[in-house]
This record gives C-alpha cells, structure tokens and sequence, in this order.
C-alpha cells in the first residue's frame, strides 16, 4: 500500500503557498438553522458573497507558546517548510458588510476579470471569471456582518 510522506505532504503545502489564495465568505443556505456538515465533494461556496486574497501565509509547527493563534491551537512560523500553513486574512470594513456569513471557503487558482484596479484584493462574484479550487470548506454559526467591524480570520491548514 502507497502512502502519502511526510516530505510529500511538505511539497504540497509548498505548492500552496506559492499560489495566490483567496478565502470566500457566503451567506450559506438560510434554511440552516444550525450548523451543517461539510460535504466533501463541494466545489463551490453556497450564495458566495465575495472573496478576498489572503494577506499572510506561513508555513509553522504546532507549539503551545506560539504567536500564531487560531481557534485550533497555537503555532510559530518556520523558516523550514512545513506540511502545515498559517493563513490569515483581513477583511475590511465594507466586504460584504450587508450580509450575513454561514460559510468560508480557502481557494488556489481563481481567475479575476482582467479589468480591476492595481491592488484590488477584494472581488465580488461578477468579477469572478474561474473560482479556481476549494481545499477548504468550513460552515460556521451565522456571522452577521456590519459595516463596523473588521473581521479576520486566522487558521493553519495541514496537509
């Protein structure tokens, strides 16, 4: 039986990092009430409401002192690749800020209208030409969003 090493594991987090990612947020489906199971076999965001390039990615290693913080642990940066990715994201005050946000999605591989100004980073559907390819998909309790707040979402991907 062939397995995937942990060298192997390392090269695809390289291959990661070195694409231009994006997180898309969307509305989900309103009917959920509580939350819902993830399907693997999704490959798009439910309602997407738009989709930011991620600010920060790092590779790093679990460590329970670390200046890396995300809701599933404390992690430091390394300067030697790893199979792990700390992504962080900064949404800004008026991304979405009319909606109400069910769902995340991480994304390698999306394709924007070629037309938008230097330094955009946030893209709405219509801009969209290809969504690329979702790695990760996660359903949250509702976040309703507001032009007052400023929300960043932090977390490390292992491959």
């Amino acid at each position: 039986m062939a397995i995937l090493t942990q060298s192997g594991r390392t090269a695809i987090a390289q291959s990661v990092k070195n694409q231009v990612i994006h997180i898309a947020w969307g509305q989900g489906d309103e009917a959920w009430n509580e939350l819902v199971s993830e399907d693997p076999s999704q490959t798009t965001l439910t309602n997407e409401v738009g989709r930011r390039v991620v600010d920060e990615v790092l590779f790093c290693v679990g460590d329970d002192e670390g200046e890396l913080v995300t809701p599933t642990g404390r992690f430091s940066a390394s300067e030697v690749p790893t199979n792990n990715l700390f992504i962080r994201t900064l949404y800004d005050f008026t991304d979405a800020s009319e909606y109400t946000i069910r769902e995340l999605g991480l994304f390698v591989g999306t394709q924007t209208a070629e037309k938008h100004p230097v330094g955009q980073k946030y893209f709405l559907p219509a801009d969209i030409v290809d969504p690329g390819i979702l790695l990760l998909l996660e359903h949250s309790v509702p976040l309703i969003r507001t032009p007052a707040t400023r929300e960043t979402f932090c977390f490390v991907v292992t491959f």
